[in-house]
């Protein structure tokens, strides 16, 4: 086999890529990741997960400090903050996490080839002006944000995550087109930080598609913080108005037309497969209607030999989700059993309070014609959560009416992204609820909630 040539090449590196080609050198196979963007990690590492969970933390300790660090006896003058090396922290997460990467590929023998890949056919694809080939090919190219005709970004005043993520001054007032994971996230981020965040959102209510309960109390929880709602709107233009930008939006009920003004609007309306420049359907490739490459149940594409993983296939766009597809295809390409567990993929939103949900919601269950069990705890009643002025919220289980199997799982509340794993690993063993009630949890943990919300399954909650 030559220096060019390889088992496999994934194409892209980022959290599906990279994990991919380290699996597959890991199966002994001869792998390449072909990467274009001069830093490994894809849009997570670099423009999206990380660097806005940097600054989530550093916004949240400033609003700490301002808010309850008297209420503990910590004293002294209010911090201020100084946005440039706020950035600088940032940056300095975002390049420890690349580098790290970079010294995985070398570990696992894995070839880093930088530049845009392009298939050409046949399991070539070409870098710039030299050639590659392999037998297999994976397809792991991720997502770019999606836009609005009516509203033009220049990444300075009318922004993406990505220019959301480099502001050089905070804004005194913020307008977020979305109410998704990502708006609310860098909405809350700003809100911190002192601006006026207003939140448009289409539809009439925030976080589409998340449980109803949590949806309703976790609007609350971010209007107490500052941010300011506006459902059931559409959002018609961006014009420039020197200092700010007016953006225009029609309610949908009364169609009245609205005026909003602000430093920067941020533009959080979803993200879409990037597909740009591949040649994948040059070369006989298949899209949906969703502009997502069409797959079977194993990854394959239409063209033989050519895999796809991530944000660029159908479901959710999660990094986690694009990691065990990776994992999964690296094993059918060695030989081995891949298999990803669609039912048991969690999401998570890291404001505070976090959401964080897995499995199905009661509206899901009804139109399933599911009978079911509910059992809800509030924080309040976990002494934990009280302790760090973090009683807002609620852990809300759903159980199967006869069997008692765990069927989903929305919490609201402290460190819900890391409570909703107990759940992740119950639902892929099958256990009930009464399983989860009769594990012993440490106490005082917020974990105690979630064994609460199990009792309320059965008999009832102790603490509620």
């Amino acid at each position: 086999m030559s220096e060019n040539e390889f088992d496999v090449i994934v194409i892209g590196g980022g959290p599906g890529g990279y994990v991919c080609a380290i699996r597959c050198a890991q199966s002994g196979l001869a792998t390449a990741c072909i990467e274009g963007r001069g830093a490994l990690g894809g849009t997570c590492l670099n423009v999206g997960c990380i660097p806005s969970k940097a600054l989530l933390h550093a916004s949240h300790l400033y609003h700490e400090s301002r808010s309850n660090f008297r209420t503990m006896g910590i004293m002294g003058d209010p911090p201020s903050v100084d946005l440039a090396r706020m950035m600088t922290y940032k940056g300095d997460t975002i390049s420890q996490n690349t580098a790290g990467i970079e010294f995985l590929f070398k570990k696992n023998k894995v070839t880093y080839i930088k530049g845009w890949g392009r298939m050409s056919g046949d399991g070539q694809v070409l870098v710039g002006e030299s050639s590659y080939r392999a037998k297999n090919v994976v397809i792991a190219t991720g997502s770019e944000p999606s836009s609005l005709q009516a509203v033009p970004v220049d990444e300075k005043r009318i922004v993406t995550s990505t220019g959301a993520l480099a502001l050089e001054a905070i804004p005194e007032r913020m307008a977020v087109i979305g109410a998704g994971v990502i708006g609310l996230e860098l909405g809350s981020v700003y809100a911190r930080l002192g601006s006026k965040v207003t939140v448009i959102e289409y539809l009439n209510e925030i976080t589409p598609g998340l449980d109803k309960d949590i949806c309703k109390a976790f609007r609350r929880a971010l209007s107490k913080q500052g941010l300011k709602f506006v459902l059931g709107a559409e959002v018609t233009g961006v014009k420039d108005s020197g200092e700010y930008s007016t953006l225009t939006y029609a309610l949908r009920k009364s169609s009245s037309e609205k005026e909003l003004d602000a430093e920067v609007v941020l533009v959080a309306t979803g993200r879409k497969p990037f597909v740009d420049g591949l040649g994948f359907t040059e070369c006989g490739g298949k899209l949906n209607d969703h502009g997502q490459i069409v797959t079977d149940a194993k990854w394959r594409t239409s063209i033989e030999g050519v895999f796809a993983i991530g944000d660029v296939i159908a479901g959710p766009m999660l990094a986690h989700k694009a990691e065990d597809e990776g994992m999964a295809v690296a094993d059918s390409i060695a030989g081995k059993a891949g298999h990803v567990n669609y039912d048991v993929i969690p999401g998570v939103i890291y404001t505070a309070p976090e959401v964080a949900y897995v499995g199905k919601t009661e509206d899901q269950l009804k139109d399933e014609g599911t009978a079911y069990r509910v059992g809800t705890f509030p924080f309040m009643g976990n002494a934990r959560a009280k302790s760090m002025f973090m009683g807002e919220g609620f852990v809300k289980l759903l159980a199967d009416a006869e069997s008692d199997r765990i069927l989903g799982c929305h919490v609201l509340g402290p460190t819900a992204g890391e409570l909703i794993h107990e759940v992740c690993v119950a639902m892929e063993f099958g256990a009930s609820a009464e399983d989860l009630a009769l594990t012993c949890h440490a106490h005082p943990t917020c974990s105690e909630a979630v064994r609460e919300a199990a009792l309320a399954c059965g008999l009832g909650a102790i603490h509620a």
